[in-house]
This record gives structure tokens, C-alpha cells and sequence, in this order.
């Protein structure tokens, strides 16, 4: 029989066994193409995609200093023409406003954005910038933007925002239109519609407050229009759409590059056969956005941050590229878990062990990895969560090993660990909106730290209650998220491996108590 000092019960065995199973077998789909309806363009390029040149290091619209050059935008230009006819800009500002003169020698046009905010006068100027702009390349500018989702801001109030209009309209020499999240034009029509040549609505079926599974994200877009063009008297045009391609998922909403993929044909195939006017968001990802939206805020982009279009618009696509970086993951686990034990691999079923647990510590550690490269932000957090998913792989190693070993530095990880739990549990609930779930920083420990045989504190058991219970509401306030699924999972797995610690070492100890 197995020992219990050395080796796993047959049934923990055949639960991580089956944990191996279920990564692997994700991976593999992920590596496997998906067939998906190709784009019915017969010019492979998209009517238009939002262009922001903040992809650069360093370069967010905050930056006061931030100035343009006429080469950067040119290059960015040259790049996004292989994959559209036009451009979206958003403000006029840091040397946006050369946007135009480079389109035209490139053979595209714009929507030329001016940026409204709470401050008019820098509205102000923003504006009379703007209306020079597009006033002296109107052979290029098809529309001009007055304001985006300033009313979903609440910058300005709708009466306000009519007047900038307004005048905007009286002297601009192109189409003058606001753009906004459909609910607040529709809300706002009344005061908006007079004031403008187009009503440019915002549909984006992962942002809305019911978020739509991609299955369903279309007939969505299509429902949202019908009720826009029913209500508004101006044509409409759909100034922002898209899907991004990594994040966290939202209920039934699940970002992927398949998934991102899947939308844009699907798209593609109604505006083209309804002619609809219509600008993707968004060209280039934009890592600053993780600040504002979380991990899903900076993969929206048609083109990564090298300019390399993410997918293509014909054939089948799959998530990752290749199975062999999982298979070569998993051996590289399985191989130092063994090193790691050799001095104590007392039988052939703990060398059986040792490589399944190492296996599956090396998948987490690729996905720790993986995610880390898309959301990680600065440095502080390549340093904390770097660290904290480090120690948690090497703990549950350690428990792997030796579950008995009263390592006073294991303990101590295990116990700060548990705390990180508790803390990411906690901020889920109060503010997860943005939020990744963090289940691969805590995932090995709920599979291993029920091998734990020492001590628990009084402290260590509320840290389990809460990141219990908070793990518990937060899968129930998403039943439908996989994500929050997983996460729930992990957290009241590890919280439940305390507690279990804690009887077992109650328990041994009231024989002692007795005599």
C-alpha cells in the first residue's frame, strides 16, 4: 500500500491525474483549428478601424508632453493600410492633427475626432483646432466627431453637448456627428439629433451591461441597430464595434483571438451585404488601457503592438499556435519535481507521483507565464505577482515532496500566500469589474496544500473563511463565467485545505491532551 508519510492516497492521485487530464485536454483544443465563415470582402481591407498611436512604450494620451512626429504616424499609417480604407481618430492633440495629410498620401480618408471633456476651454481649442483640420481636408476628412461617449462620462450634459454641436455644424465644411454608447444616444436623442448629420452609435456586445456570449453577439449588434435606426430620423453608423482578444471573461462573454476572429467576419458578412457604414475598434492594441479597463482594455487592436495583424480574415483559426510549447511545459514540471525528490523517492509509485505533479505544476507555471505577458503593467507588479506566483509554485512543490516536513520557511510562504488569497478574493468582490481572476497564482496551492501536516493559526483559519466565502459570492454573482467558475473553485478548494489541516492537527493533538 501507498504510504501516507510518502505518497498520495489513490484518490488524491487520481484527482490530480485527472486535473493533468483536463489541462492538457484544454490545450489541446486551444491548439486545434477552428473553421469560421471568411470575410465576404473582395478588398481584404475593413472600412475603418480607431487609430491611436498609444502602443508605444510610454506613450498614453495622459502624457501633456507627448508630441507626434510626422514619421510615426506615417509609419503607423503604412501598416494599418494594409488592413483598411480608413481611420478613426480621436482628438486633434500631441500631433494627431498631421493624421489627415499623411492619410491622403497613403489613399485613405478619416473620421476626425476633436475631444470634449469637463474643461471647455480646452474644449475650445480642441475644437477650433479640429474645424481647421477638417475644414482644410475635407477632400479626406468624411466626417467630423464631435465628442466621444462624453455623455457616459457625464463631462458635459446633453444641452451642452448639443450647442458644441451645433456650432460645429454651422462651420464645418464635412458631416458633423457625436459618438456614443447606443443606450446614451437613444436616451439622449432629443437633444443630440438636431444638432448633427449622423448619429454614430457605439455597439460593443462584451461592454454591455448584459454581456452577450459570442454566440449570441450579433444577432445583438443587429437587433440594437434595427431599434437606432428605428428611433432616429438621421442615418446611423456604427462608430465603434469589436471583440477583444484577451481578458477576463464577462459572464458568457469570453475574450479570445478565435473569438475576436469569429466576430469581425461575422460582421463583415452583414455590413457588406447591408451596406452599413460602420468602424471597428480598434486598429492597434493599446497596453495603457490595462490601467483604465483591466487586461481586456489593451487587446482590442486588428494588429498586435509589432503591426502584425492578429488573424486573418479567410481560413481556420486557433487559439495558440502549436501543442508542443504545453508538452515540452509539462516535461520540463515533470523532470525537476523528480530531481527535486530523488533523495526521497523511496518506490516506483512515488517516481509515478512526482512526475504527475510536476506535469501539472509546469502547465500552471506556462499559464502564470502566458498571463503574466498580457497583464502584468509595470514593474511592481512583475515583481509582486511574479513573486507571488513563483513562491506558490514552489511551496506546492515542497508539499509535493515532502508534505510533513516542518519547514518553518514553507510555512511561512504558505501563510503569506494565504493572505494574497484573501486579499485578491476580497477585491473581486468590492471592485472585479476590471479585474483578472488570479487563479493561476493560487491554483497549485489549492491542488497541493492539502498535504500540509503542521500547525494552522487562529489567523491562517479567517483567511480561509474569507477567501471561502468571497471566492463562493463571487462564482455566484457570474454562475455562467467559466472564469469565476475556475476561481470559486480554486479559492474554496484552498481555504477548505486549511481547514482540513487545522482538524487533522486538532485532532492528533487531543490524545496528547489527554494523557
Amino acid at each position: 500500500m501507498l504510504s501516507a508519510a510518502q505518497a498520495p492516497l489513490r484518490r488524491y492521485f487520481a484527482l490530480t491525474a485527472l486535473v493533468l487530464a483536463a489541462l492538457l485536454g484544454w490545450y489541446w483544443h486551444e491548439s486545434r483549428p477552428i473553421d469560421l465563415p471568411s470575410s465576404p470582402l473582395a478588398d481584404p481591407r475593413l472600412q475603418c478601424v480607431s487609430y491611436a498611436p498609444y502602443y508605444r512604450d510610454g506613450y498614453t494620451p495622459f502624457k501633456k508632453d507627448l508630441k507626434l512626429t510626422r514619421e510615426e504616424i506615417a509609419t503607423d499609417l503604412r501598416s494599418l493600410a494594409a488592413v483598411t480604407r480608413c481611420v478613426r481618430t480621436y482628438s486633434v492633440d500631441q500631433g494627431l492633427d498631421r493624421v489627415p495629410e499623411v492619410a491622403r498620401e497613403l489613399g485613405l480618408t478619416v473620421l476626425l475626432g476633436a475631444w470634449i471633456g469637463r474643461d471647455d476651454d480646452k474644449n475650445r481649442h480642441e475644437l477650433e483646432r479640429a474645424l481647421e483640420v477638417a475644414n482644410a481636408n475635407a477632400d479626406v476628412v468624411t466626417m467630423l466627431i464631435v465628442g466621444n461617449e462624453v455623455l457616459l462620462r457625464r463631462e458635459q450634459s446633453p444641452e451642452a453637448m448639443g450647442r458644441w454641436l451645433e456650432e460645429a455644424r454651422a462651420r464645418s465644411r464635412v458631416p458633423v456627428t457625436y459618438a456614443d454608447v447606443w443606450e446614451f444616444w437613444l436616451r439622449h436623442r432629443s437633444a443630440l439629433e438636431p444638432h448633427v448629420d449622423r448619429a454614430t452609435i457605439h455597439i460593443l456586445p462584451y461592454w454591455e451591461d448584459r454581456p452577450q456570449p459570442i454566440e449570441a453577439a450579433i444577432d445583438h449588434l443587429v437587433r440594437i441597430r434595427t431599434l437606432a435606426r428605428t428611433l432616429l430620423t438621421k442615418p446611423v453608423v456604427i462608430g465603434e464595434t469589436g471583440w477583444p482578444s484577451a481578458g477576463r471573461q464577462r459572464e458568457g462573454a469570453i475574450p479570445s483571438r478565435v473569438n475576436q476572429a469569429r466576430y469581425v467576419r461575422e460582421f463583415l458578412a452583414l455590413a457588406e451585404r447591408h451596406g452599413w457604414q460602420y468602424n471597428f475598434i480598434e486598429a492597434v492594441d493599446q497596453p495603457w488601457k490595462r490601467w483604465l479597463e483591466g487586461t481586456v482594455g489593451g487587446h482590442w487592436g486588428m494588429l498586435d503592438t509589432s503591426l502584425v495583424p492578429k488573424f486573418p480574415l479567410t481560413g481556420p483559426i486557433a487559439e495558440r499556435e502549436s501543442f508542443w510549447p504545453v508538452l515540452l511545459w509539462a516535461g520540463a514540471g515533470a523532470a525537476l519535481l523528480l530531481l527535486m525528490a530523488a533523495p526521497r523517492t523511496a518506490s516506483g509509485r512515488d517516481h509515478a507521483w512526482h512526475a504527475l505533479a510536476g506535469a501539472v505544476l509546469g502547465l500552471i507555471a506556462m499559464w502564470q507565464w502566458e498571463h503574466a505577458r498580457l497583464a502584468y503593467r509595470d514593474a511592481v507588479e512583475w515583481s509582486v505577482l511574479g513573486a507571488i506566483g513563483l513562491a506558490s509554485i514552489l511551496v506546492a512543490a515542497r508539499l509535493a515532496v515532502a508534505p510533513r516536513l516542518p519547514a518553518r520557511s514553507v510555512a511561512l510562504a504558505l501563510r503569506l500566500l494565504l493572505f494574497c488569497a484573501a486579499v485578491a478574493s476580497v477585491w473581486l468582490v468590492v471592485d472585479g469589474r476590471y479585474r483578472d481572476f488570479p487563479t493561476a497564482l493560487y491554483l497549485p496551492l489549492a491542488l497541493f496544500a492539502w498535504r500540509r501536516a503542521w500547525e494552522v493559526s487562529a489567523e491562517e483559519r479567517l483567511w480561509a473563511w474569507i477567501l471561502f466565502a468571497f471566492g463562493l459570492y463571487r462564482w455566484l454573482e457570474e454562475p455562467g463565467n467559466g472564469q469565476a467558475l475556475l476561481w470559486g473553485l480554486t479559492a474554496m478548494t484552498f481555504a477548505r485545505a486549511i481547514h482540513a489541516a487545522h482538524r487533522r492537527t486538532t485532532a492528533a493533538a487531543k490524545p496528547i491532551a489527554q494523557q
